[in-house]
Protein backbone atom coordinates (compact mmCIF):
# COMPACT_ATOMS: atom_id res chain seq x y z
CA UNK A 1 0.00 0.00 0.00
CA UNK A 2 2.82 2.61 1.18
CA UNK A 3 4.44 1.83 -2.71
CA UNK A 4 1.34 2.67 -4.04
CA UNK A 5 0.94 6.22 -2.60
CA UNK A 6 4.68 7.21 -3.34
CA UNK A 7 3.41 6.66 -6.74
CA UNK A 8 0.60 9.75 -6.36
CA UNK A 9 0.69 13.49 -5.95
CA UNK A 10 -0.11 15.14 -3.14
CA UNK A 11 -3.60 15.66 -5.77
CA UNK A 12 -4.02 12.06 -6.35
CA UNK A 13 -2.98 12.24 -9.62
CA UNK A 14 -0.39 8.59 -10.63
CA UNK A 15 2.72 10.58 -11.08
CA UNK A 16 3.70 9.59 -14.55
CA UNK A 17 0.77 10.62 -15.98
CA UNK A 18 1.47 14.55 -13.73
CA UNK A 19 5.26 14.01 -15.30
CA UNK A 20 3.48 13.81 -18.74
CA UNK A 21 1.21 16.14 -19.06
CA UNK A 22 3.51 18.69 -17.43
CA UNK A 23 6.21 18.26 -19.50
CA UNK A 24 3.53 18.55 -22.98
CA UNK A 25 2.27 22.11 -21.44
CA UNK A 26 5.71 23.05 -20.69
CA UNK A 27 7.07 22.33 -24.32
CA UNK A 28 3.82 23.80 -25.66
CA UNK A 29 4.14 27.36 -23.50
CA UNK A 30 8.10 27.28 -24.04
CA UNK A 31 8.16 26.55 -27.92
CA UNK A 32 5.50 29.09 -28.44
CA UNK A 33 6.66 31.75 -25.83
CA UNK A 34 2.79 31.43 -24.27
CA UNK A 35 3.76 33.30 -21.16
CA UNK A 36 5.45 36.24 -19.91
CA UNK A 37 6.42 38.17 -17.01
CA UNK A 38 3.55 40.16 -15.79
CA UNK A 39 1.27 38.64 -17.98
CA UNK A 40 -2.34 38.58 -17.28
CA UNK A 41 -4.42 35.81 -18.50
CA UNK A 42 -8.13 34.69 -18.68
CA UNK A 43 -8.80 31.22 -18.49
CA UNK A 44 -11.99 30.45 -20.91
CA UNK A 45 -13.89 27.99 -18.52
CA UNK A 46 -16.73 25.76 -20.21
CA UNK A 47 -17.02 23.48 -17.61
CA UNK A 48 -15.69 20.28 -19.01
CA UNK A 49 -13.24 18.70 -18.40
CA UNK A 50 -10.18 19.92 -20.67
CA UNK A 51 -10.79 24.04 -19.22
CA UNK A 52 -10.85 23.04 -15.88
CA UNK A 53 -7.77 20.43 -15.94
CA UNK A 54 -6.30 23.70 -17.83
CA UNK A 55 -6.88 25.95 -15.11
CA UNK A 56 -5.55 23.81 -12.29
CA UNK A 57 -2.54 23.27 -14.22
CA UNK A 58 -1.75 27.30 -15.13
CA UNK A 59 -2.65 27.85 -11.34
CA UNK A 60 -0.26 25.06 -9.65
CA UNK A 61 2.76 26.61 -11.94
CA UNK A 62 2.76 29.43 -10.95
CA UNK A 63 4.17 28.28 -7.76
CA UNK A 64 7.32 26.66 -9.10
CA UNK A 65 8.33 28.65 -12.16
CA UNK A 66 10.41 31.78 -12.46
CA UNK A 67 7.51 33.43 -14.55
CA UNK A 68 5.42 35.03 -12.76
CA UNK A 69 1.73 36.05 -14.41
CA UNK A 70 -1.96 36.38 -13.01
CA UNK A 71 -4.94 34.13 -14.05
CA UNK A 72 -8.66 34.49 -13.64
CA UNK A 73 -11.32 32.22 -14.45
CA UNK A 74 -14.45 33.25 -16.71
CA UNK A 75 -17.54 31.82 -17.98
CA UNK A 76 -20.34 32.64 -20.76
CA UNK A 77 -23.26 30.97 -20.35
CA UNK A 78 -24.34 30.44 -23.59
CA UNK A 79 -28.19 30.65 -22.36
CA UNK A 80 -29.59 26.99 -23.07
CA UNK A 81 -32.12 26.00 -20.54
CA UNK A 82 -31.43 23.21 -18.28
CA UNK A 83 -27.57 24.35 -18.15
CA UNK A 84 -25.00 23.98 -14.77
CA UNK A 85 -23.53 27.24 -15.08
CA UNK A 86 -24.75 28.10 -11.73
CA UNK A 87 -23.53 24.54 -10.10
CA UNK A 88 -19.80 25.49 -12.22
CA UNK A 89 -19.84 28.86 -10.23
CA UNK A 90 -20.66 27.43 -6.74
CA UNK A 91 -17.64 24.67 -7.53
CA UNK A 92 -15.14 27.42 -8.18
CA UNK A 93 -16.47 29.35 -5.21
CA UNK A 94 -16.20 26.50 -3.08
CA UNK A 95 -12.30 26.49 -3.77
CA UNK A 96 -11.99 29.51 -3.22
CA UNK A 97 -10.98 30.68 -6.82
CA UNK A 98 -13.02 33.89 -8.50
CA UNK A 99 -15.20 33.11 -11.21
CA UNK A 100 -16.77 35.98 -13.38
CA UNK A 101 -19.70 34.28 -15.14
CA UNK A 102 -21.67 36.48 -18.23
CA UNK A 103 -24.95 34.92 -18.90
CA UNK A 104 -25.83 35.61 -22.84
CA UNK A 105 -28.92 34.02 -24.76
CA UNK A 106 -27.13 33.45 -28.01
CA UNK A 107 -27.50 29.25 -27.71
CA UNK A 108 -30.86 29.48 -27.94
CA UNK A 109 -30.49 32.02 -31.14
CA UNK A 110 -28.24 30.19 -32.94
CA UNK A 111 -29.83 27.44 -33.24
CA UNK A 112 -33.23 29.06 -34.49
CA UNK A 113 -34.95 28.01 -37.51
CA UNK A 114 -33.20 30.41 -38.94
CA UNK A 115 -29.79 29.17 -38.53
CA UNK A 116 -30.34 24.98 -37.98
CA UNK A 117 -27.70 23.91 -40.93
CA UNK A 118 -24.79 25.31 -38.66
CA UNK A 119 -25.71 26.37 -35.50
CA UNK A 120 -22.27 25.52 -33.80
CA UNK A 121 -20.46 28.00 -36.07
CA UNK A 122 -22.37 31.22 -35.06
CA UNK A 123 -22.48 29.90 -31.23
CA UNK A 124 -19.11 29.26 -31.32
CA UNK A 125 -18.34 32.70 -32.90
CA UNK A 126 -20.92 34.60 -29.95
CA UNK A 127 -18.82 32.95 -27.34
CA UNK A 128 -15.56 33.80 -28.57
CA UNK A 129 -16.47 37.14 -29.07
CA UNK A 130 -17.94 37.77 -25.22
CA UNK A 131 -14.39 36.07 -24.22
CA UNK A 132 -12.77 38.21 -25.94
CA UNK A 133 -14.80 41.08 -24.24
CA UNK A 134 -14.84 39.98 -20.91
CA UNK A 135 -11.12 39.68 -20.87
CA UNK A 136 -10.51 43.39 -21.78
CA UNK A 137 -13.23 44.04 -18.52
CA UNK A 138 -10.64 42.28 -16.51
CA UNK A 139 -7.54 43.95 -17.89
CA UNK A 140 -6.00 40.67 -19.08
CA UNK A 141 -3.75 40.61 -22.24
CA UNK A 142 -4.44 36.97 -23.15
CA UNK A 143 -7.01 34.26 -23.33
CA UNK A 144 -6.35 30.69 -22.43
CA UNK A 145 -8.75 28.04 -24.03
CA UNK A 146 -8.54 24.23 -23.54
CA UNK A 147 -8.08 23.25 -26.57
CA UNK A 148 -6.02 19.97 -26.90
CA UNK A 149 -3.90 18.04 -29.52
CA UNK A 150 -7.29 16.34 -30.60
CA UNK A 151 -9.35 19.57 -30.63
CA UNK A 152 -6.56 20.63 -33.36
CA UNK A 153 -6.69 17.98 -35.59
CA UNK A 154 -10.43 17.60 -35.81
CA UNK A 155 -10.69 21.50 -36.58
CA UNK A 156 -8.08 20.40 -39.98
CA UNK A 157 -10.47 18.08 -41.26
CA UNK A 158 -13.45 19.82 -40.19
CA UNK A 159 -12.45 22.91 -42.26
CA UNK A 160 -11.45 20.27 -44.85
CA UNK A 161 -14.14 18.65 -45.59
CA UNK A 162 -16.94 21.10 -44.78
CA UNK A 163 -15.08 24.61 -45.59
CA UNK A 164 -12.72 23.35 -48.15
CA UNK A 165 -9.54 25.41 -47.15
CA UNK A 166 -6.09 24.26 -44.93
CA UNK A 167 -6.09 25.65 -41.59
CA UNK A 168 -6.83 24.99 -37.49
CA UNK A 169 -6.40 26.36 -34.29
CA UNK A 170 -3.00 27.55 -33.71
CA UNK A 171 -1.16 26.91 -30.26
CA UNK A 172 -0.54 31.14 -29.97
CA UNK A 173 -2.74 33.31 -32.14
CA UNK A 174 -2.59 36.89 -31.94
CA UNK A 175 -5.62 39.51 -32.29
CA UNK A 176 -6.04 42.89 -33.01
CA UNK A 177 -2.81 43.70 -34.38
CA UNK A 178 -1.06 41.84 -31.94
CA UNK A 179 -2.81 43.94 -28.72
CA UNK A 180 -4.62 40.71 -27.82
CA UNK A 181 -3.09 36.99 -27.65
CA UNK A 182 -4.92 33.34 -27.46
CA UNK A 183 -3.10 30.54 -26.29
CA UNK A 184 -3.73 27.08 -25.71
CA UNK A 185 -1.26 25.46 -23.49
CA UNK A 186 -3.01 22.07 -23.68
CA UNK A 187 -2.14 21.90 -27.32
CA UNK A 188 -0.03 18.77 -27.26
CA UNK A 189 -2.03 16.73 -24.51
CA UNK A 190 -3.90 14.15 -25.81
CA UNK A 191 -8.27 14.19 -24.94
CA UNK A 192 -7.54 10.92 -23.38
CA UNK A 193 -4.52 12.15 -21.32
CA UNK A 194 -6.70 14.84 -19.96
CA UNK A 195 -9.46 12.90 -19.14
CA UNK A 196 -7.84 10.40 -17.09
CA UNK A 197 -5.67 13.52 -15.13
CA UNK A 198 -9.24 15.34 -14.54
CA UNK A 199 -10.76 11.48 -13.52
CA UNK A 200 -7.93 10.92 -10.97
CA UNK A 201 -8.56 14.79 -9.41
CA UNK A 202 -12.09 14.26 -9.35
CA UNK A 203 -13.16 16.82 -11.58
CA UNK A 204 -17.20 17.45 -12.20
CA UNK A 205 -18.15 17.67 -15.50
CA UNK A 206 -20.69 20.61 -16.03
CA UNK A 207 -23.09 20.33 -19.19
CA UNK A 208 -24.64 23.37 -20.84
CA UNK A 209 -26.85 21.59 -22.44
CA UNK A 210 -26.76 22.09 -26.01
CA UNK A 211 -29.05 20.39 -27.88
CA UNK A 212 -25.87 19.57 -31.22
CA UNK A 213 -23.60 18.27 -28.30
CA UNK A 214 -24.00 14.94 -29.48
CA UNK A 215 -24.76 15.13 -33.69
CA UNK A 216 -22.15 18.08 -34.26
CA UNK A 217 -19.82 18.03 -37.19
CA UNK A 218 -16.92 18.32 -34.82
CA UNK A 219 -18.85 14.40 -33.38
CA UNK A 220 -18.53 13.15 -37.03
CA UNK A 221 -14.66 13.90 -37.57
CA UNK A 222 -14.37 12.41 -34.37
CA UNK A 223 -15.77 8.91 -35.22
CA UNK A 224 -14.02 8.83 -38.07
CA UNK A 225 -10.55 9.45 -37.25
CA UNK A 226 -11.16 7.25 -34.36
CA UNK A 227 -11.56 4.28 -36.18
CA UNK A 228 -8.04 5.27 -38.26
CA UNK A 229 -6.18 5.36 -35.01
CA UNK A 230 -7.47 1.93 -34.16
CA UNK A 231 -6.27 0.72 -37.32
CA UNK A 232 -3.08 2.78 -36.88
CA UNK A 233 -1.46 4.06 -33.41
CA UNK A 234 1.17 6.12 -35.04
CA UNK A 235 -1.73 8.22 -37.25
CA UNK A 236 -2.69 10.70 -34.38
CA UNK A 237 0.90 11.63 -34.19
CA UNK A 238 1.54 11.81 -38.04
CA UNK A 239 -1.20 13.85 -38.38
CA UNK A 240 -0.22 16.29 -35.93
CA UNK A 241 3.17 16.73 -37.19
CA UNK A 242 1.70 17.02 -41.08
CA UNK A 243 0.07 20.61 -39.70
CA UNK A 244 3.50 21.72 -39.10
CA UNK A 245 5.39 20.08 -41.74
CA UNK A 246 3.81 21.53 -45.21
CA UNK A 247 5.61 21.11 -48.31
CA UNK A 248 3.62 24.27 -50.72
CA UNK A 249 5.41 23.21 -53.73
CA UNK A 250 3.05 19.78 -54.04
CA UNK A 251 -0.15 21.80 -52.97
CA UNK A 252 -2.34 24.19 -55.16
CA UNK A 253 -1.38 27.32 -54.77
Amino acid sequence: MAGRFRKLTAAGVPRSLYAAINRQVGQALAQYEMLEDGDRVAVGVSGGKDSLALYWILQERLARIPIKYEICAIHVNPGFEGGDSGKLFEWFNGRGWPLKVADENFGPLAHSEENRENPCFLCSRLRRKRLFEMAKELGCNKLALGHHKDDIIETFFINVCYAGEIATMRPKQEFFKGAFTVIRPLAYVEEARIARFSGSMNFPEFHMACPSSKISKRGEIKGLLDTLYRSNRKIRGNIFRALGNVRPDYLLL
